[in-house]
C-alpha cells in the first residue's frame, strides 16, 4: 500500500497524543506509567509508540460479531508488527437479531461510548470492529466526533445458506419461506430444516441488506483497506485484512491523517452513489445522513434522490437480484464494483491506504459480469432507492422500488390503518377486514419516538388468505424502517412521524392513497380543510419512557429525514481534549 500523501511530515514521539499521559515528569505521568507496569507491560513496549485503541463489539449473543474476539487479536498482531501499542476496549454490541425493541434505539448510545472512550483515554488512533447494521454507523459517528486517525474493520458476511437444493440468503429467504408456510406451501418439517440451513457461520447477513450496505459504504468512504467489506467472515483473508488494518493505523498516526481528512463531502457523495448502485438498504439513508452530520457535512434526502438519477444498479444481489456477498467478493468486490462507476466518483480524495481513490482503484477488475453488471446491462436504470414527497410525507419518505413488484409502483387504493404493530399482528388475518390486493396497509406510531426507536416493522405481513391466493406484494406505508434484507412495495421513514403529529397520524381507514414512484409522489386524497379538522382533534400520545436512557432518547432524538441523531450530539461545538496532568 502506498502512503496517503496527505502529510509529508511525520510527527515525533513527543507529539503523540498519548505522550501527555506517559511522557512528562509530573506525578500524573508517573502514576500512568506505574499503572501500566501493573498491567504487565514493559516501558519499551509502549513508551514513544502510537497507542492504538481497538474497539471491539464482540459478544456471545451477537452472531454477526461472534468471531471478532479472534479478529481483534489479528488487529493487535498488525499493530505490534508496525511498532505500535494496541489496547482492546470492549464496547456495546448491537445485535439486530436479538436486541429489542430495536438496536436502532441504541445506535447513538454506542456512538457516545465510542466518542468518550477515544477522547478520555491515552490513545493516538483507533481501529473499529463492527458490521451488524447499527454498529458501523455508530462507531464511525463517535469516531468522527473525536477525529483521530481511524481504520474500520468490517465483520464480513456469513457463508451462503443452504436448504436441500436451494442457496439461501439470510433474511430475504426467511421472509419468503415464512410466507410460504403461512400460505400452506411448506410445513413444520421444512421449516425445521430451514432453521438449520439459513445462517451457517459467523458474520452478518450475506445479502445486500443493511450490514453489507453500510460496510460497503464505509469502504467507499475510504476508511477500510481495499476490498475489506465483502471478505467472508470465516475466510482466512478476513484475518489477514484485520492484521493489515492494524499495520496501517500505526502509519496513519505517524502521518497524523485524521478521520476528518477522509470523511469529506466528496466521500459522502461517493458513499451515497455506492449504496444506490448496489441496490442497498433504505436504512443507509438515515445512517449516512447522521454520519455526515457528525463530519460537519450536510447530506439530505434530496441528495439521495439527485444522485439516484445518475447511477444505475449494477450489483445483482439479493433481495433485488440473484446472488450473495460471497459471489460479489469473488467477482471483484467493491474495488471492481467502483471501477464501473469512476465517471460519477470523486477520485482525487484520500483514503486510509492511498493518496487518492484513483490510486486505490487502479487495476481493479470484475471477474463475473452477471454479478457486477456492466453499465450497458444494469439491473435497473436508476439507483435502488427513491425519495417520495407529498402531503402524507412533507419531510420525505423512501422506497426501495427495485425490490417491489413493478405494477405497484403506480397505485391508488383505500387505506387500512393500524395504530400500532401489536394491533396489526392481532388483526391482520381477520377476514372482517376484507383486505384485497388493492388495499394500502398503513402502520403508524412506529417511528423514532413512536416505535420506540423506529423498529424494522415496515414490511407489514400480507394476510394469510391473500398469500394463499398467490398475492406476494401490496403497497405498505409506515414511519418505521424495514430490514435491508426485506422486499416489497414498502414506503418507509415517513416524516414527520405520526407520534409527533405528522400527517400519517391523520389517515383513516378508507382514505384513498396514491403512490407514484416515477413522479416521486405519496399523496393522501383528503382535502386540506378535512386534514386541518382532523388535526384539531388529534391529541399527543403519552411519552414512552418515564426515566433512564429511553427518556434521554425520546427527549433528544431527531426525525428520520435528519438522521435520527441526538440533538446535543448532532450540533456543532467545541469539545476540549482532556488535560492529562
Amino acid at each position: 500500500m502506498t502512503g496517503t500523501g496527505a502529510a509529508d511530515r511525520r510527527i515525533t514521539p513527543e507529539e503523540l497524543r498519548s505522550h501527555q499521559w506517559y511522557g512528562t515528569d509530573g506525578l500524573r505521568s508517573f502514576s500512568h506509567r506505574a499503572r501500566t507496569r501493573q498491567l504487565g507491560y514493559l516501558p519499551e513496549e509502549h513508551l514513544g509508540k502510537p497507542v492504538i485503541a481497538v474497539l471491539n463489539t464482540w459478544s456471545d449473543i451477537n452472531p454477526c460479531h461472534v468471531h471478532l474476539r479472534e479478529r481483534a487479536q489479528a488487529v493487535k498482531r498488525g499493530v505490534w508488527q508496525a511498532g505500535g501499542f494496541p489496547l482492546e476496549f470492549p464496547v456495546s454490541t448491537l445485535s439486530e437479531t436479538f436486541q429489542k425493541p430495536t438496536p436502532m434505539l441504541y445506535r447513538n448510545m454506542l456512538a457516545m461510548e465510542t466518542e468518550e472512550l477515544l477522547r478520555s483515554y491515552p490513545v493516538d488512533g483507533a481501529v473499529l470492529l463492527g458490521g451488524c447494521d447499527k454498529s458501523t454507523p455508530a462507531l464511525l459517528m463517535g469516531a468522527a466526533s473525536v477525529d483521530l486517525p481511524t481504520v474500520f474493520v468490517p465483520a464480513g458476511p456469513m457463508l451462503p445458506g443452504h436448504w436441500r437444493n436451494e442457496v439461501l440468503g439470510s433474511g430475504t429467504d426467511m421472509w419468503k419461506y415464512w410466507d410460504d408456510k403461512r400460505a400452506g406451501l411448506i410445513g413444520d418439517c421444512e421449516m425445521a430444516e430451514l432453521e438449520n440451513g439459513l445462517a451457517r457461520s459467523p458474520g452478518h447477513c450475506m445479502t445486500m441488506g443493511t450490514a453489507s450496505t453500510l460496510t460497503a459504504a464505509a469502504e467507499a468512504l475510504g476508511v477500510t483497506v481495499p476490498g475489506a467489506s465483502s471478505i467472508p467472515a470465516v475466510d482466512s483473508g478476513h484475518d489477514r485484512m484485520a492484521a493489515q488494518s492494524g499495520i496501517r493505523i500505526v502509519e496513519l498516526v505517524w502521518q497524523q491523517l485524521k478521520l476528518s481528512q477522509i470523511l469529506t463531502a466528496d466521500a459522502y457523495e461517493d458513499a451515497v452513489a455506492t449504496v444506490l448502485a448496489l441496490g442497498g438498504s433504505t436504512n443507509a439513508v438515515i445512517h449516512l445522513i447522521a454520519m455526515a452530520g457528525r463530519s460537519g457535512v450536510k447530506l439530505t434526502l434530496d441528495d439521495f434522490d439527485r444522485i439516484a438519477r445518475t447511477v444505475p444498479v449494477l450489483a445483482n444481489l439479493r433481495p433485488g437480484g440473484k446472488y450473495l456477498m460471497e459471489d460479489f467478493h469473488f467477482a471483484g468486490g467493491l474495488p471492481g464494483f467502483l471501477a464501473r462507476l469512476t465517471d460519477v466518483l470523486h477520485l482525487d480524495r484520500p483514503t486510509v491506504t492511498h493518496g487518492t481513490m484513483r490510486e486505490q482503484l487502479d487495476g481493479a477488475l470484475v471477474h463475473n459480469a452477471d454479478v457486477i453488471r456492466e453499465r450497458g446491462n444494469p439491473l435497473a436504470e436508476e439507483g435502488g432507492v427513491a425519495v417520495l414527497r407529498g402531503n402524507l410525507c412533507p419531510d420525505g419518505a423512501v422506497i426501495k422500488h427495485i425490490a417491489a413488484e413493478p405494477h405497484l409502483l403506480r397505485h391508488t387504493g383505500p387505506a387500512v390503518v393500524f395504530d400500532d404493530y401489536k394491533e396489526m399482528q392481532r388483526t391482520i388475518n381477520d377476514p372482517a377486514l376484507a383486505l384485497t390486493p388493492d388495499h394500502v396497509l398503513v402502520l403508524r406510531n412506529a417511528g423514532p419516538k413512536g416505535g420506540p426507536g423506529m423498529p424494522e416493522y415496515g414490511m407489514l405481513p400480507i394476510p394469510d388468505y391473500l398469500l394463499k391466493q398467490g398475492v406476494r406484494d401490496m403497497v405498505r406505508l409506515s414511519d418505521a424502517r424495514m430490514s435491508g434484507t426485506s422486499y416489497g412495495a414498502c414506503v418507509l421513514h415517513i416524516a414527520p412521524e405520526s407520534f409527533v403529529g405528522g400527517p400519517l397520524a391523520l389517515v383513516r381507514t378508507g382514505d384513498l392513497i396514491t403512490l407514484d414512484v416515477e413522479a416521486r409522489l405519496l399523496h393522501l386524497d383528503v382535502s386540506d380543510e378535512e386534514l386541518e379538522l382532523r388535526r384539531s382533534e388529534w391529541t399527543e400520545p403519552p411519552a414512552r419512557y418515564g426515566r433512564g436512557y429511553g427518556a434521554l432518547y425520546q427527549d433528544q432524538i431527531t426525525q428520520a429525514d435528519t438522521g435520527c441523531d441526538f440533538t446535543f450530539l448532532a450540533r456543532q461545538g467545541e469539545v476540549p481534549d482532556p488535560y492529562a496532568g
